[in-house]
């Protein structure tokens, strides 16, 4: 079964990611794998702290992956996995897609302002998309939700 790789971040275009990943999947009789990554830095205090921060985040990433995970459980029939991994964002996604064969597809939201530019993951991941085992999908992180309906 081919999977869809999406990024659950704290992103406003992650939502568009996400529905885009779940809607494929359904329609395709694929599946979702959603990775949170949580980066080093958080973790750079003293080893109670940093440990306690890690359960932390760990939990709040499990809550919102729920919230998600319902959504395409009762509305489009995906039964989506979590997939936490501690280091850097882009690194992190790269070392998955060579962890997991079966993901056809890497799902990422972008963001809608121009003078930001399109955020740090479309950025960076678009720059070694040659190099990657599989094609990206970009979400205008402003896309309606009838037209991303649409369209997949």
């Amino acid at each position: 079964m081919r999977k869809f790789l999406v990024v659950l971040d704290d992103s406003t275009e992650c939502l568009n990611a996400m529905r885009f990943a779940a809607l494929r999947a359904a329609r395709t009789g694929g599946g979702v794998a959603v990775l949170s990554v949580i980066p080093p830095e958080e973790f750079n205090h003293w080893i109670g702290v940093g440990d306690l921060m890690r359960e932390e985040a760990r939990e709040r990433i499990e809550v919102h992956f729920e919230v998600f995970a319902k959504w395409m459980r009762d509305k489009q029939g995906v039964d989506p996995e979590l997939i936490i991994r501690e280091g850097e964002p882009t690194d992190e996604i790269i070392q998955q897609l060579s962890d997991d064969p079966d993901i056809g597809v890497l799902v990422l939201g972008a963001s809608g302002d121009r003078k930001k530019g399109p955020g740090p993951l479309v950025t960076q991941l678009s720059r070694s998309a040659g190099d990657l085992p599989v094609p990206i999908t970009i979400v205008p992180g402003d896309l309606s939700k009838e037209r991303l309906e649409a369209i997949t």
